[in-house]
Parts: C-alpha cells; structure tokens; sequence
C-alpha cells in the first residue's frame, strides 16, 4: 500500500511530493484494479492544478475581491475581513481517506453489508472545499445607538450580506450550489430565494456552540468548487479559539476515524487502506519529517510555509470602518 507518509521524508517541495505521490498511486492503482486508489490520485491532481496553474486563483480572488469593495462603499461603518484558503495537503489527504472510514462504517452499521466499489466512489465526490472564503464582519461601538444590541445588529447585518451574495457572485462567473439542507433548518432571516443555498448554522447551531453561514459556488471559469462561510466576530473567535476551534473538531473527527471494531481486518481492503492510512497521519511526528519549507518543534510549534499542514492563506483583506475613534466627520 502507498501512503503520503513514505514521501514526506526527502526533503523534496509539496508539489515534488504530490506528483509523486499522485503518480505511484495510479500506477499501483492500474496493477490492483483498485478504482478508489485511481479516485483518489485524480483528487491529488486538482490539487496539483491549483498548485501549478494558479492563474484561476488570481482570477478567483479578484473576483471574489469585487465582492469586497461593493461592502467597503455599501457598508462604511462596518469592520470586516475576507480570507482565503487552500486547504493543506496533510489535511486534505486525511479527510478524503476519513470520508471512506466513516461512510463504509456508517453503512455496515445502517445496513449490516458492506457498500460497493460504486457507492463508495460516488460518496467522494462532494469534497467541495479544496478552496474556501471566510468573511468576518463587526461593528465598532461608535455606531451603535444608545440600547442598540451590538450582537442583533452585527447579526442583521450578516444575513443582509448573505441575501445579496449569490446574485453578486453569479454575476462574476459563479453558480451557488443547492444545500440538500431541510428548509426547516433555516433562520426566516433568509429570503426563500437564497434559503436553498445555504447551510444555516446559525439558526441550527452545530456542536460546541459553531455558528456561520455555509455557501458552495462552482467557479464556471476555474471550474472549481468553492466555499464562502460568513460569521460575526464572535462566531469567529469561538470557531477559532473558543469550544468550537478547529483543533478540538479535528480531534471530534480523528475520533470518528479511528472506529473500526465492526469491520474485521481483510473485510474490506479499502477500509483497510484508508484506516491505515488516517491512522499514519494522526499519530506522525511532525518534528521528524524533511519536506521543503516547513520546520517544526513539535505537532503545536508549526512553521508551515508550504501548505503541507496549514492551509495556504490566498487573499488576506481587512476594511476598517472609516468611524472607529471619536474623530466623525
């Protein structure tokens, strides 16, 4: 079995690593007759194409930046950051191995069979995240009114920004993808004509107290998918250092990935090979592996500048309200 851990060790830069990587596991792929090894060295491509042909990302951003600079004149009272990112290598290769654990253990327990080789592919296409937006807004105290709520108003203004999303972006070569969501899950706060489109964690609000607002666009020029999440800045403080941080959900989802006691050893080669190779992931030392441009002390203290384990940062924006201070003209 080939895994992402046999290459991180040479020294060789993030993309050396993806070809190779990429190219071995299609080869082996073709011995074995494996079709989900050749799925997932066809995911390891579109990263690959992101990496090496990033003029769409420039085109992507740019665009997505016209959304930003309609905000900067339709709401000059309001702080707000966009970000961007391209999700990491080590994360991307553990969540799409992490999506075959949990659905082929989530079926033999639903079903007490095992799914096929058809159903188990289909289920990877909805990674849809490769490429992803946060925008953050918040409203500086100066332009709350006296026993105005700041969190009512930041919230108001959030599903203000949601509403006109879809139609701005549509216009600039985007398609908002249906949610599948129930549309008992969402606030009223949304109009019935962008409901579809949105995963409302704010109106449902997911464990640990995560709230935002979730959108997928396919990019009809990059012909790409990605996501735009909206949150107040106190969202955005418990997603990233409150109950909610990225660091105890990835800890909730290597849980869920370790699960295997129902499926015997041999039952299922592609459990087998996807549950190996998360569990090679979580448990390496970081400190120990030699990949271009990246150095830790340990698996906390991370100088990634190569995406290998942080996603790279794709379109840093911060508009401060022209009104922060007392000085209003």
């Amino acid at each position: 079995m080939i895994t992402l851990n046999d290459y991180l060790y040479s020294g060789d830069t993030v993309l050396k690593i993806l070809h190779s990587y990429a190219a071995d596991l299609r080869e082996s792929a073709k011995e074995r007759k494996n079709t989900i090894d050749t799925a997932h060295s066809n995911f390891l491509v579109q990263i690959i194409e992101m990496l090496e042909h990033n003029d769409f990302l420039t085109s992507q951003s740019n665009r997505i930046k016209e959304l930003y600079k309609y905000m900067t004149v339709q709401y000059p009272y309001l702080a707000f950051t966009f970000k961007g990112r391209i999700k990491s290598l080590i994360r991307a290769e553990e969540k799409f191995n992490g999506y075959i654990v949990e659905y082929i253990y989530d079926y033999f327990c639903k079903y007490g069979k095992l799914p096929t080789e058809t159903e188990i592919k289909s289920k990877l296409q909805c990674f849809r995240d490769l490429v992803a937006y946060r925008i953050v807004i918040s409203l500086p105290k100066c332009h709350l009114k006296e026993g105005e709520s700041r969190e009512q108003s930041e919230l108001d203004l959030l599903y203000e920004v949601a509403e006109i999303l879809p139609d701005f972006l549509e216009e600039r070569g985007f398609t908002a993808e249906l949610s599948g969501v129930p549309q008992d899950e969402f606030s009223d706060r949304l109009s019935e004509k962008v409901r579809p489109y949105y995963r409302d964690y704010i109106a449902v609000t997911r464990p640990f107290g995560y709230q935002s607002l979730h959108i997928t666009l396919y990019d009809n020029f990059a012909r790409c998918y990605t996501e735009v999440q909206l949150r107040t800045k106190d969202m955005d403080d418990n997603a990233e250092i409150g109950e909610a941080n990225h660091f105890g959900y990835e800890k909730r989802q290597e849980s869920n990935r370790t699960r295997r006691e129902v499926i015997p050893v041999g039952e299922c080669v592609f459990f087998d090979e996807a549950y190996e190779r998360v569990q090679m992931l979580q448990n390496i030392d970081l400190s120990e592996i030699d990949v271009n441009m990246f150095k830790a002390i340990d698996n906390r203290m991370i100088n990634d500048g190569c995406g290998l384990f942080r996603g790279r940062q794709i379109l840093p924006f911060e508009h401060l309200s022209r009104f922060q201070n007392d000085l209003i003209d």
